[in-house]
C-alpha cells in the first residue's frame, strides 16, 4: 500500500449557535501589555459581531492510499495546513501509510528545527490521520489496534472556557454541570497579576463561590494559561488552598521549568501542565525536574497518537497521571481506551470548544451523564457529514 494523495479540504458551513458563543476569554501571557489586556477577543474564534448562527471555515487533512483506504485528521489551523501542504506532503507521497513509526521518525529527523511548535503540530496531524487510515483499513477502531479496549467508558471533566465568570452565572453553570453528571470541572479566571491584588481577590471569590455551589464531592480545577508570575502564584496557591482544588494548571510559561518545580515543592495544591510541550523528550525534562503532578500533552500538538503513547509510558514510569489537553476528543478517547485508568484517568471535554471543533462530524463525540462511551467505528470513530458542507475547496500551496 502506498500514499497517493495528501489533501487539505477547507470546508465552509453554518455553526448553528443561537446566542453569543464566547462570553469571556481567559487570561493570556501577553496581557502584561495594556493594549492586549483590554482586548476582549480571542484570535482563534470565528468573527462574531452579534449572536449566531456563525459562518464557519475549517480545514481537514485527508490522506489517501492506492488501495482506497483514507485517513482523516482535523480541524487544523491554516499554519499547520500550510506546513503539511508545502513541507510534509512531498515526503508522504509514495510512503507505506501503515508504517506509522517509520514515517514519524523520518519526518522528525527531516525537520529537526520543527521538533517543537507548528511543524510538530503538523507531524501530529499526519500521525493521527495515518492511525485513522490504519483503523479504517483493518475495520477496527484505533483503540483496538493499540491493544484495547482496556475500558469502554471514560469519565470526562467539563472545561468551561468561554463561559461567563460573573458569580451568579458561573455558579448556575457549575450546579448545572453537576446535575448533568460531571464529577469534575475546570475554570479559567480572566484576572492575572497585571491587575494586582484585585485579580487574586476575584479569583479566590470565584472558587469560593464554585465550591459552595458544587459541594465537597466535585473536583474543581483552575487553568491559569501561563499568565501568572512567581509572587502571584505563591500567594494564589495559599489563598486557594481552603477550596481543595484538584490542580492549578499552567501557572507559568512552559520554558520556566524551575519555577514549576519550585512552586510544586511548596504548593498545597497539585500543579498540572504540558499542554504546550512536545514529544517524549520534552516531557522527560519535566519529569526529571519533578515539576508536575499531572502531565497534559495535546495529542494533536505533542506528536500524535504514536508519540503520546510514549509520553504515557513515561508518565506511568514516574507514577504521574497523564490527562491530555482536550483539543481533539476523538483521538483522546481512542488513546485512553487503550490505557489503564491510573495512567490516564479523565478525558478533558471543553464544552464550547469541542462543540465548535465537531461541527462537521456526523456523530460528534460527547459525554452523557459525564461519561463518554468509546466509539466502535473504524479508525478514530468519526466521519465528516457531507450534508453540513455548504462550500469546499482544496488548499494547494505552490511555495
Amino acid at each position: 500500500m502506498r500514499i497517493v494523495a495528501v489533501r487539505l479540504r477547507e470546508l465552509t458551513g453554518t455553526f448553528p449557535y443561537a446566542g453569543h458563543f464566547w462570553e469571556e476569554r481567559l487570561a493570556r501571557p501577553i496581557d502584561i501589555y495594556p493594549e492586549h489586556r483590554s482586548d476582549p477577543r480571542e484570535w482563534w474564534l470565528p468573527e462574531q459581531d452579534g449572536p449566531g448562527p456563525y459562518r464557519l471555515r475549517q480545514i481537514f487533512l485527508q490522506i489517501e492510499s492506492d488501495q482506497g483506504a483514507i485517513g482523516l485528521a482535523g480541524p487544523l489551523t491554516r499554519d499547520v495546513a500550510r506546513i503539511i501542504g508545502t513541507e510534509l506532503r512531498p515526503r508522504l507521497i509514495g510512503a507505506n501509510p501503515l508504517a506509522t513509526e517509520r514515517i514519524w521518525d523520518e519526518l522528525y529527523r527531516s525537520f529537526v528545527h520543527g521538533r517543537k511548535g507548528v511543524v510538530m503540530m503538523a507531524l501530529s496531524a499526519v500521525d493521527c490521520a495515518l492511525w485513522d487510515l490504519r483503523g479504517r483499513w483493518n475495520g477496527d477502531p484505533v483503540h483496538r489496534l493499540l491493544g484495547g479496549p482496556v475500558r469502554t467508558e471514560l469519565p470526562a471533566y467539563a472545561s468551561t472556557l468561554g463561559y461567563s465568570l460573573e458569580l451568579d452565572a458561573a455558579t448556575r453553570l457549575a450546579r448545572d454541570l453537576v446535575a448533568q453528571g460531571f464529577r469534575a470541572q475546570k475554570w479559567f479566571p480572566r484576572w492575572a497579576p497585571s491587575k494586582g491584588r484585585e485579580a487574586l481577590r476575584r479569583t479566590v471569590a470565584l472558587f469560593a463561590a464554585l465550591r459552595a455551589a458544587v459541594g465537597d464531592d466535585v473536583e474543581l480545577m483552575l487553568d491559569a494559561w501561563m499568565s501568572w508570575d512567581w509572587p502571584y502564584a505563591v500567594a494564589a496557591v495559599n489563598e486557594l488552598a481552603p477550596y481543595r482544588l484538584r490542580w492549578i494548571e499552567e501557572p507559568f510559561l512552559p520554558d520556566q521549568l524551575d519555577a514549576y518545580a519550585a512552586l510544586r515543592a511548596r504548593s498545597p495544591i497539585p500543579i498540572a501542565g504540558g499542554e504546550h510541550e512536545y514529544t517524549r523528550w520534552g516531557f522527560l525534562a519535566w519529569l526529571q525536574r519533578n515539576a508536575l503532578d499531572v502531565l497534559q500533552p495535546d495529542i494533536y500538538w505533542a506528536g500524535g497518537i504514536s508519540e503520546t503513547l510514549k509520553i504515557a509510558a513515561l508518565a506511568s514510569t514516574y507514577s504521574i497521571p497523564m490527562i491530555p489537553h482536550g483539543h481533539s476528543v476523538p483521538a483522546t478517547v481512542q488513546l485512553l481506551a487503550a490505557l489503564p485508568e491510573p495512567v490516564a484517568p479523565w478525558v478533558e471535554y471543553l464544552l464550547k470548544w469541542n462543540e465548535l471543533l465537531q461541527v462537521f462530524f456526523k456523530e460528534p463525540i460527547q459525554p452523557k451523564t459525564g461519561i463518554i462511551r468509546v466509539p466502535e467505528n473504524p479508525g478514530m470513530g468519526v466521519e465528516l457529514d457531507e450534508s453540513k458542507i455548504e462550500e469546499e475547496r482544496e488548499l494547494i500551496w505552490t511555495d
